[in-house]
């Protein structure tokens, strides 16, 4: 297959940044498909009961799966700083540490999801009627998750060198296998939660194995060798100091909204499965933004390693005009036709009027977290990971959790709860903007 992989050091940035994000938009969207699905097949053919279950356990999913994600990050990082500087004897050193340390790592996260979801979900006071089908909706999904991990890896490394269509294809043909094999365990077979896991999980290896392959068969610098896999000291050491902050600030993340999470709960079923729906539009949107941000560290990464400074701020400057425009566009399009989106999930009206309360919200917020996450991303592509994971661990973390016992605490309403994502994204995003002046400052020099 002809290679596509880019020279990210040259040509017109703004033409280039984009056409290097919309197969990554298209990638990370079919990524959130699998999950979508879930809720949908559920949703339309097995009930209200069914779509809380799954709905009740996106939370914790992502908590595991943002980390994997924050791995991936470093990962590419690294590769593209190295694959800048021309430097081959690196690139296979990341390339092949960094695919054994996802495997590692996957298969430990898949063993705390097999063994803990009872005492996890029960912390998040998950509603009793949804406990048992969302603890088998975990089980089941978890044992996919290495393979998310390997998918991840591999996403990373072909970003990183500009080659962003061959994950887009690969994760195309899963995402199809992952909608057919939803409707014929749900539909075929009843086997409601625990169909729609069992096709997630078998539709994570096949993209999993798809991009394995396609990067043992390559023959460029960042090709996979069966004789070259081993994990390298200092090459582990440079992944996991970029990567591990990224992944624990995603799952710190989380680990507040865990805390949302049980202000949800404490509403009605019918606002769990509201919220539930329309959480599905935070997947989407984050999702388009997240390939600009991906985008800005492989063009940031690259431009860094061929120490061409004006394109280093070009790169972010570009990267965050596209992610808070296309957040903005995107949420505005949610508030004005929420009730179809919704209904995608669900054919109950109340359902629909509570995941409205959310949608109108977050739709007009969207777009201002571009402001924290590109200039994360800018940061950590100029080997900065550890300050700010801190940041934003105070900004959008402890004060989320704050905001919960005080704020949502005094007007116990659900309008309450949502306004601290806008309000956690405009001091972080202040913080970190900060800090990467700074950094910017003292790391280019040449």
């Amino acid at each position: 297959m002809q290679q596509d992989k880019q020279n990210l050091t040259q040509g017109p940035l703004g033409r280039k940044i984009l056409f290097f994000s919309i197969p990554l938009i298209l990638s990370n969207l079919l990524q959130v498909l699998f999950n979508m699905a879930d809720i949908a097949v559920v949703g339309q053919f097995a009930g209200a009961g069914a779509l809380g279950a799954v709905g009740s356990t996106t939370t914790l999913v992502t908590l595991f799966t943002d980390f994997l994600i924050g791995l991936s990050g470093g990962i590419n990082v690294l590769t593209a700083l190295h694959f800048g500087a021309g430097n081959q004897k690196r690139i296979k050193e990341t390339v092949h540490t960094a695919l054994l340390l996802s495997i590692l790592l996957g298969g430990v996260l898949m063993l705390v999801g097999i063994l803990f979801p009872g005492p996890i979900l029960r912390v998040l006071h998950t509603r009793p009627e949804l406990l048992d089908g969302a603890v088998l909706y975990i089980r089941i999904y978890f044992l996919g998750i290495p393979a998310l991990a390997v998918y991840n890896f591999g996403n990373g490394v072909f970003s990183a060198v500009g080659e962003t269509k061959r994950p887009l294809y690969y994760l195309a043909f899963a995402g199809v296998v992952n909608v057919v094999l939803n409707l014929v365990f749900v539909i075929c077979f009843k086997m409601n939660v625990a169909g729609v896991a069992l096709a997630s999980v078998i539709s994570q290896y096949i993209s999993a194995f798809l991009i394995v392959r396609a990067l043992f068969r390559c023959r460029e610098s960042y090709a996979l060798e069966a004789k070259e896999l081993h994990i390298t000291g200092d090459m582990a050491k440079d992944i996991l100091r970029i990567g591990i902050p990224a992944g624990m600030q995603n799952a710190i993340f989380q680990v507040a909204n865990l805390f949302i999470q049980v202000g949800v709960n404490s509403f009605s079923a019918t606002m769990v499965a509201g919220n539930s729906a329309a959480a599905n539009a935070d997947a989407i949107v984050y999702s388009v933004m997240m390939a600009f941000y991906t985008a800005c560290g492989s063009f940031m990464g690259q431009n860094y390693g061929a120490r061409k400074k004006d394109r280093i701020r070009k790169s972010y400057l570009i990267s965050l005009g596209y992610a808070f425009g296309t957040g903005l566009v995107l949420g505005l399009v949610l508030v004005a036709f929420g009730p179809l989106f919704l209904g995608l999930f669900t054919r109950d009206g109340e359902v629909i009027r509570a995941g409205m309360y959310r949608l109108v919200i977050m739709g007009f917020s969207y777009g201002f977290s571009a402001f924290m996450d590109c200039t994360i991303a800018a940061s950590r592509a100029l080997g900065k990971s550890l300050v700010p994971t801190f940041i934003v661990i105070m900004g959008s973390c402890v004060f989320r959790i704050i905001w919960v016992y005080t704020v949502f605490a005094y007007f116990q309403t659900i309008p309450s709860l949502y306004l601290l994502y806008i309000f956690s994204w405009g001091i972080t995003a202040f913080a970190e903007i900060m800090y990467f002046v700074r950094v910017y400052k003292q790391e280019i020099t040449f």
